[in-house]
């Protein structure tokens, strides 16, 4: 059974190239488009693993992450955070917040794909 990711982020552009990169990896793909969008996605679909980026409108992916956390059914979903804000004190509050990993854009695809299947457990 194919694992399933879902992809939160409010840049069209983004949302439309990560799914086509993840389906091509063999993925089931979910889409949310902002931060409550996500929050209902996760409790919904328990996604194995959520690509989640920090600034969208409602809430952040932070607000998401601590929520995730929080949630005794949805803990242990794995988060990978994908944002432009690179900044050491955003990528250590990401991280403190509950992400597993953290990439900042513009990342390159195939450091994205390998990081998806290291976090999934999936062989290269």
């Amino acid at each position: 059974m194919n694992q399933k990711i879902l992809i939160a982020d409010d840049e069209p552009n983004i949302l439309i190239s990560l799914e086509f990169l993840m389906k091509r990896e063999g993925y089931e793909v979910v889409l949310a488009r902002d931060g409550q969008e996500a929050m209902d996605a996760i409790a919904r679909e328990r996604p194995a693993l959520v690509l989640l980026d920090v600034m969208m409108p409602i809430k952040t992916g932070f607000d998401v992450c601590c929520e995730v956390r929080a949630s005794e059914d949805l803990r242990d979903t794995r988060i990978l955070m994908l944002t432009a804000k690179g900044r050491d004190t955003d990528v250590a509050k990401g991280l403190a917040l509950g992400a597993n990993a953290y990439m900042t854009k513009p990342f390159s695809t195939k450091e994205l794909v390998q990081k998806v299947r290291e976090m999934l457990g999936d062989p290269a």
